[in-house]
């Protein structure tokens, strides 16, 4: 899939290199694990659970001998040291994900996005890690009012994974100054795409429809569907991430960087796109809004253009279309 595309063309010596991914066989993770693997990396490591993520992902993957897999927490400082043995790139995925399951599950939502985020930090610190890029979120921004939203605005966080976001960005920047290590953080608005779940009581909206529209069964929207999203295509936080590590700027390192295309549409707007690219007429059921939701979501995404390059080159109906593609196939 990423084969046709380069993002470190910069930095082509990049990818000589050896790279661990936390949460590699996730959604987001297992495309960065085909980039790298797919472009020739010396060697792939990957950590993880499968709590959320699917050795099936990385399946394809499993007998290259530049491939590693330790399945295990993050919280497992012996694991995260193994793992990280000479590693000199780290792109941390892993985390327990979903607003709502924080505001039910609060301690273990701190467990795998807190203590987990520090452990990796610290068994980098002690491995020796050149950069370590990792997945923020847009949840950050809470009650802040602003659109589009600019790294440096933060209101109120609403939510338990919120919380968890924030302070992974807080401690990266400590461990940065502290210890002279090279971190940038990805705040990621809605990601969708290929491998992206559609089972479970937290799967995210566009599977969901997605699944709703293939078995000809009602969609559920939580309030009216006027809500806006930034949705952003998988390829493109892909891209932000592979810049990330790669970039030679050194002014890059130390920040946090949005990641979105810098166009909004509503959530119902959204399904009737789907519906109108799969031939299919709506199904819709309102239901009740969701605790810790924010009604509209918008990112400026120029910081990240200026230091690392990055130009979303996947829009959100090209990138609908070829989720929708990927649901009919598998």
């Amino acid at each position: 899939m990423y084969e046709h595309v380069n993002f470190h063309q910069d930095n082509p010596e990049f990818i000589q290199n050896k790279f661990l991914i936390t949460g590699g066989a996730g959604f987001i993770g297992s495309h960065l694990v085909d980039y790298l693997m797919e472009h020739g990396a010396t060697e792939v490591r990957v950590v993880d659970n499968l709590s959320e993520g699917k050795k099936e992902n990385i399946g394809h993957w499993l007998d290259d001998e530049r491939f590693t897999f330790f399945e295990g927490n993050i919280t497992d400082a012996v694991l995260m040291t193994e793992a990280l043995q000479g590693v000199n790139y780290v792109s941390h995925q892993a985390a327990l994900g979903s607003v709502p399951r924080s505001i039910r599950t609060p301690l273990a939502t701190n467990e795998a996005n807190v203590t987990g985020f520090l452990t990796v930090l610290d068994a980098a610190r002690i491995a020796g890690v050149k950069r370590l890029v990792y997945a923020s979120s847009s949840s950050v921004y809470g009650d802040h009012p602003q659109l589009p939203k600019v790294e440096q605005a933060i209101g109120n966080a609403l939510s338990p994974y919120a919380v968890s976001k924030r302070v992974n960005e807080l401690y990266a920047d400590v461990f940065g100054r502290c210890y002279g290590m090279e971190f940038m953080g990805l705040r990621y608005f809605n990601i969708f795409g290929p491998r992206q779940k559609p089972d479970g009581p937290y799967a995210a909206v566009i599977p969901l429809f997605l699944a709703s529209i293939m078995n000809d069964e009602p969609a559920y929207i939580n309030g009216d569907g006027g809500q806006t999203r930034d949705f952003t295509f998988v390829e493109n936080a892909v891209q932000a991430n592979i810049r990330a590590l790669s970039t030679p700027n050194s002014a890059a390192a130390g920040k946090v960087y949005n990641v979105a295309v810098g166009e909004r549409m509503s959530v119902l707007e959204m399904y009737k796109v789907l519906c109108e690219f799969a031939g299919k007429g709506l199904n819709l059921v309102h239901r009740e809004p969701r605790d810790g939701d924010i009604r509209d979501s918008l990112a400026d995404i120029s910081l990240a253009m200026t230091y690392l390059g990055y130009n979303p080159a996947v829009r959100m109906r090209d990138g609908l279309m070829r989720t929708l593609e990927w649901f009919r196939n598998v």
